[in-house]
């Protein structure tokens, strides 16, 4: 039980508590908590006993001055040894150096949530608002990693407000996500015609192979030819690449997105002809470059060996595409949106869609497809006007 014991001091009496906090594991010391400073005896009773209960309940937080900077540090190498990824840890370093330069060297005791409040609308203010909530996300993550360490009890981040942008009509007239990035069924076959007469050696298999399959770039670059089952048509996905820095050395082979991104898919007979005919043509690739070819099975891989770069991929996507009708803004990634966009309009069910993908829950299939093709919009009006068709007629004449 806690020792309430009063002081004379300049000002009057004074009143404080010492309790009882165990013994040091290391000096076998008691370890005891004081503090002082209260008007009255009651006061001090109150301190002392809301003290012990919390202590005996595990909820008492030591005073400490560990900054947000020393904490961020322990943090990521907690993050990395649980098993992230480099790119998740490169993702969030960066969310991160927005919360960094605001309250590096304060302790992290003393960020209210005011403070962070303000910090996520300054932020909001320079941002998009998918960044700040990736900010958001991140941050929120090294407090709770603090709280877990009994270092704060209630995380600044807890009942954030994240702001929201309003719209205007002049942004809805500059919004890009409103012009379709991903190409119609025609657009898609004029490309891969260009492809096939002016492309360089493996770009049609390699923009046919996006299209068809819905791959992630990262997810096509890093297959070897182990992955291709050429007797039932199959595909495995079990590795993705990672390269930030586009050296083609300094590459990393990752495990996918998601559990759910281990998948293996059904292929196309073009793509199984079209592999074929690039196995061969690597062959002689292999064979003439024999003494400084570096063969690890990679299906898109360079002259030397090494997996082609995903940046190396949007290039010749770029130059192909100027050779086309087409002036969308189309990236490597389009070719997925154009994948699910098609089996959408071939009647393929949602779920079917979301394990093609490799996305863990629906609601993500759901969300980000939720647009159709321009034939499906017209096949929709058209069965309406088919359905009002009597009414129509009466309303004319």
């Amino acid at each position: 039980m806690a020792r309430i014991y009063k002081k004379k001091t300049k000002k009057g009496i004074s009143w404080g508590f010492r309790a009882y906090m165990g013994t040091d594991p290391v000096t076998g010391k008691d370890i005891r908590k004081a503090k002082e400073g209260f008007l009255t005896q009651k006061d001090a009773k109150l301190a002392a006993a809301l003290f012990e209960r919390q202590f005996h309940n595990g909820e008492y937080i030591q005073p400490s001055n560990i900054t947000f900077s020393d904490l961020y540090t322990d943090w990521e190498h907690h993050y990395h040894s649980q098993g992230a990824k480099d790119s998740s840890v490169r993702a969030r370093k960066i969310a991160l150096k927005h919360i960094l330069n605001e309250f590096g060297s304060t302790p992290i005791q003393k960020i209210t949530k005011k403070a962070y409040q303000d910090t996520i609308d300054k932020l909001a203010g320079n941002f998009s608002m998918n960044y700040v909530s990736s900010i958001h996300t991140s941050a929120n993550m090294v407090f709770q990693y603090a709280i877990q360490n009994k270092l704060i009890k209630v995380s600044p981040t807890e009942e954030i407000v994240l702001p929201k942008k309003k719209e205007t009509v002049e942004d809805l007239e500059k919004d890009n996500s409103i012009i379709e990035k991903y190409l119609e069924k025609e657009e898609l076959e004029e490309f891969l015609t260009i492809t096939k007469d002016e492309g360089l050696e493996s770009d049609l298999v390699v923009f046919t192979m996006l299209a068809y399959t819905g791959l992630r770039v990262g997810e096509l670059v890093a297959l070897r030819w182990t992955d291709i089952d050429f007797d039932n048509h199959t595909l495995r996905v079990i590795r993705t690449y990672y390269n930030p820095t586009n050296n083609k050395l300094k590459y990393q082979l990752l495990t996918p997105k998601t559990k759910t991104s281990r998948r293996i898919i059904t292929i196309d007979e073009l793509l199984i002809t079209l592999l074929q005919q690039h196995k061969e043509e690597q062959d002689l690739i292999k064979k003439e470059n024999k003494p400084f070819y570096n063969d690890h099975d990679f299906i898109f891989a360079t002259n030397e060996g090494y997996p082609k770069t995903i940046k190396a991929i949007s290039i010749r996507l770029q130059r192909l595409l100027k050779r086309t009708s087409i002036k969308k803004g189309i990236t490597p990634h389009s070719f997925r949106h154009t994948h699910t966009s098609l089996l959408i309009e071939a009647g393929v069910h949602i779920k079917e869609i979301q394990e093609r993908l490799g996305h863990a829950d629906i609601q993500t299939t759901m969300d980000i497809y939720a647009h159709m093709t321009k034939n499906i919009k017209k096949e929709a009006s058209t069965k309406f006007s088919n359905l009002m068709e009597n009414t129509s007629k009466k309303l004319i004449n």
